[in-house]
C-alpha cells in the first residue's frame, strides 16, 4: 500500500527568529499609523470659524496627513452637546469659559486648554440703508431705515454676549432693542444681513473677511467698547488618545496657523492669556 505523502512542514532555524521578529515590529507600527491617519479627527468648531477653517485644514493635512471633520455652531450649544456625550475629539470654542467648564466636568482632558485667537466685532450695514456707520458708528442704527438689527443669541454665543455689552457700554441697548433679531450662531446673524432679513447686523469681523465681496457697509467696533472675546480649544475625553487630535490642538498655536488667522480679521492671543 502506498504511504501518502505529508507537505512539508516549514522549520526555522534559531538564527533566522531575530530576523523574522524584526520584520514584524516593522510591519505592525505601519499599520497602526495608517489606521490613525485615516480616522479624522473630529472637530466641534464655534460659527466664526467657518471661512478660516477651510484653510486650517488644508494646511494641518499637509503638513501631518491627519485629516479633520467639522461641524459647525454656537459654542453654548457644543458644550451642552459635548457634556451630555457628543463624541468629538477637539473643541474650538469662541470663548475661554466653556472649554473652562468642561475640564471641570470632566469632560475634557486637564491642561489641554489653548488660546488660539482673539475675535473682534464688525458693525455690518446691508445695501440701501443710507446712512455710514465710518461717519456715525453705532448711530447708524437709530435711522428709520434701519429697522432690524441682528446679533447672536447671547445666552449661548459668545460673540452675541460682547455685542450685547458693546450696545450698552455706548447706551444704545435699550434704544434699539425692539429691533433686535437673535441668530442661533454668529454665522445665522451675518446671514440675516446677507439675505435682507435684516438691515444690520453685528457679526464677527472672520465672517467678513471671507475673501467673496461683501455687499454693503462694514465699521469695525472699537474693541475697548466691549470684553475681550478669547478664543480658547480643548482636547476632550473622547479624543484623548488620538495622536492626530493632539497634533491639531499643537498646530492651533504655530506660527502657520497664527497666519491664516491673522488672514480672517482674528487677532493673536494677549501674551497674558498664554
Amino acid at each position: 500500500m502506498p504511504i501518502l505523502s505529508r507537505p512539508p512542514v516549514a522549520s526555522f532555524s534559531l538564527a533566522q527568529i531575530p530576523r523574522l521578529l524584526l520584520i514584524a515590529l516593522f510591519l505592525f507600527p505601519v499599520t497602526s499609523a495608517a489606521q490613525q491617519t485615516s480616522q479624522p479627527v473630529t472637530v466641534a468648531a464655534a460659527a466664526d470659524l467657518k471661512f478660516a477653517f477651510a484653510d486650517l485644514s488644508r494646511d494641518f493635512q499637509q503638513q501631518t496627513r491627519y485629516t479633520l471633520r467639522v461641524t459647525y455652531g454656537s459654542s453654548g450649544n457644543f458644550f451642552a452637546q459635548i457634556t451630555n456625550g457628543a463624541p468629538f475629539d477637539v473643541f474650538l470654542s469662541a470663548d475661554v469659559a466653556y472649554p473652562e467648564k468642561l475640564i471641570q466636568a470632566h469632560a475634557a482632558v486637564p491642561g489641554s486648554l489653548v488660546r488660539y485667537a482673539r475675535g473682534a466685532l464688525v458693525l455690518w450695514i446691508a445695501p440701501g440703508v443710507s446712512a455710514d456707520p465710518s461717519k456715525d458708528g453705532y448711530g447708524v442704527l437709530l435711522s428709520p431705515s434701519v429697522r432690524k438689527v441682528a446679533i447672536a443669541n447671547p445666552h449661548h454665543a459668545p460673540y452675541g454676549r460682547a455685542a450685547e455689552a458693546s450696545l450698552k457700554k455706548v447706551g444704545l441697548y435699550a434704544k434699539i432693542s425692539p429691533k433686535l433679531v437673535m441668530g442661533e450662531n454668529i454665522a445665522q446673524t451675518a446671514q440675516f444681513v446677507e439675505y435682507g432679513n435684516a438691515q444690520a447686523g453685528i457679526v464677527a469681523l472672520s465672517l467678513v473677511r471671507s475673501g467673496r465681496p461683501v455687499a454693503g457697509k462694514l465699521w469695525e467696533i472699537p474693541m475697548d467698547s466691549y470684553p475681550p472675546i478669547n478664543q480658547a480649544a480643548v482636547l476632550l475625553i473622547h479624543g484623548q488618545s488620538s495622536p492626530a487630535a493632539r497634533a491639531f490642538l499643537h498646530y492651533l498655536s504655530t506660527p502657520s496657523a497664527r497666519t491664516i488667522f491673522q488672514r480672517y480679521g482674528f487677532k493673536l492671543p494677549a501674551a497674558e492669556d498664554n
